[in-house]
């Protein structure tokens, strides 16, 4: 469970706008969207395998 404690004199809008940060970082809402629909074990492995190859194409390009 995500929460913050708003310290004191701290304006509502940056106490959300950390909430809304710390939130986000969590993968809260990531999560809950993976869970939402089953995806059969082939194309999860397919998935992943064009994740990889796309995070080490990313990585051959920075030399």
């Amino acid at each position: 469970m995500v929460g913050i404690t708003i310290q004191e004199n701290e304006s509502i809008d940056k106490a959300l706008k950390r909430f809304k940060k710390k939130y986000e970082r969590s993968g809260v809402l990531k999560e809950f969207k993976k869970r939402t629909f089953f995806v059969k074990p082939s194309v999860k492995k397919r998935m992943e395998k064009i994740k990889a190859t796309r995070r080490a194409h990313r990585f051959d390009n920075i030399d």
